[in-house]
């Protein structure tokens, strides 16, 4: 068992040993020095020892230090010379040892052996920690450096009504969650939802980040997916045309998302006449990244390495692009959004149109729906068409309603029991956006015998889509 020095004395070290006395301490033996009976606790637990003297004599505490060797020690006194004398005895009697010390006098340390805790630094932080808005971070675990944060999800966050497993964690992790007081599964199928508290772990630096994204209103896609947005050009299967096209539309979502940075990777570079034309189209975005593969790597690997060199959070994909299925499966797997360009102008555009299809997917497309709009400033028409009248969508229409209110958003509903793809047909100028699935890269060699208005929606070319990584059911 291990053995433990205590040293004491004041009101702080009264409290503190209540506190340790009431703490299952079986698991270790406690030799405690105190100066003053009013700091004794009517339990004397058998594994304690008490001794009482005071400790700024050199003679006396070596005598209780010989008996015993101590693997740590604390040390709370209640004045700054008696911290001191009692620090420099434990130097002289045994150096070597780790010990942790109470100091509210703002006291300097040069040994590496002792643990600083400045009180009036606890005391603060703990006060503040209290008010909202504020982040709070495990003071006395690890490295001390907040390793360790507790989250609020307020309500208009990013990442409220989002599944677990749809937020990239990079350099970080959510590792335990508390919603009304009960600690439940992080498990990557869980929604947060607003006033939910998440535990998480990483970098203090990465944390703070985090918390700053969670705590800012919606706004932030392609966040938590990823931060930058990647175009992937191959002129080998792609025309110099469907190549300009696609950097237009990266062109107007980079200026709309002003805080990604453009990435276009180029593979297979044709004349330098061509390559002259794509860099001209996007020469007005400031934060951009050019880079050439001139080595014909493998695509999908590629991608799988870019998307952690650049921190990729929306892949910008052309129609023939999307026919190589090996990409977009890695794509899928790396859960990235993808803006699949449509032939229709982009500039046009005005309204998200959103073909309400599974309940469960598309709630947890909501609220990435409104992030997305907010940003592009676009219109919200969400429509429920069920011609065989099988399917109640009734909470997933108040979901909707309950969000736009809450994000400040007007949204337009269409209920009807029309064909969704016709009604589809008659819009233009829009921005569908719809989740993303293994099946929509199935060949469907008979679409009239398909009724899942998702697979058939993402077969249409000329429209501009969002396609966003979702938890499918096992």
């Amino acid at each position: 068992m291990k053995r433990v020095l205590i040293l004491l004395d004041g009101i702080v070290a009264k409290v503190m040993l209540k506190r340790l006395i009431l703490t299952d301490t079986s698991h270790s033996v406690y030799d405690v020095i105190y100066m003053n009976d009013n700091i004794l606790d009517l339990q004397k637990p058998q594994n304690f020892t008490f001794y009482k003297f005071d400790p700024t004599s050199f003679s006396k505490l070596k005598l209780v230090m010989n008996k015993v060797t101590h693997t740590d020690a604390l040390v709370v006194m209640s004045n700054r010379n008696d911290t001191k004398a009692v620090l420099e005895n434990i130097d002289k009697i045994n150096p070597n040892l780790f010990f942790a010390v109470y100091n509210e006098w703002n006291l300097k340390f040069d040994n590496i052996h002792i643990q600083d805790y400045n009180g009036l630094d606890v005391l603060a932080n703990g006060l503040i920690e209290k008010l909202p808005n504020v982040p709070v971070t495990a003071q006395n675990i690890g490295l001390k450096q907040g390793e360790i944060m507790e989250i609020k999800i307020p309500f208009g966050s990013s990442y409220a009504y989002r599944y677990i497993g749809s937020i990239a964690q990079k350099e970080w992790k959510i590792f335990a969650l508390y919603r009304n007081g009960i600690l439940v599964n992080a498990k990557p199928t869980v929604i947060l939802k607003p006033n939910d508290i998440v535990l998480i772990i990483g970098k203090p630096k990465v944390l703070l980040q985090v918390y700053n994204a969670v705590s800012k209103s919606h706004g932030h896609f392609p966040m938590p997916f990823g931060k930058n947005i990647y175009v992937y050009i191959n002129l080998y299967t792609q025309s110099e045309a469907e190549a300009l096209n696609a950097l237009k539309k990266a062109r107007l979502l980079t200026e709309k998302m002003k805080n990604s940075k453009l990435i276009v990777k180029i593979t297979r570079p044709t004349t330098m006449d061509c390559i002259y034309r794509l860099k001209e189209t996007i020469s007005t975005v400031k934060n951009k990244k050019i880079e050439f593969d001139y080595y014909f790597k493998d695509e999908a690997s590629m991608i799988k390495e870019d998307k952690k060199r650049f921190d990729i959070g929306l892949i910008i994909l052309s129609s023939s692009i999307l026919q190589e299925k090996q990409i977009v499966r890695q794509v899928i797997k790396l859960r990235i959004p993808i803006f699949k360009v449509g032939s229709e102008n982009i500039n046009k555009i005005n309204t998200a149109v959103v073909v309400l299809n599974n309940i469960t997917h598309y709630e947890q497309l909501s609220p990435i729906i409104f992030d997305i709009t907010s940003q592009l400033k676009y219109k919200i028409n969400v429509i429920d068409s069920d011609p065989i009248g099988d399917n109640d969508r009734k909470s997933l229409i108040e979901h909707f309603d309950n969000l736009s209110k809450i994000f400040n958003q007007s949204i337009k509903i269409e209920t009807n029991n029309k064909n969704p793809i016709k009604v589809l047909k008659r819009k233009s100028n829009i921005l569908q956006i719809l989740p993303i699935k293994n099946d929509m890269l199935e060949k469907r060699f008979l679409n009239f015998f398909t009724t899942n208005s998702d697979l058939l929606s993402y077969d249409l070319k000329y429209l501009n889509q969002i396609l966003i990584p979702i938890i499918e059911e096992e």
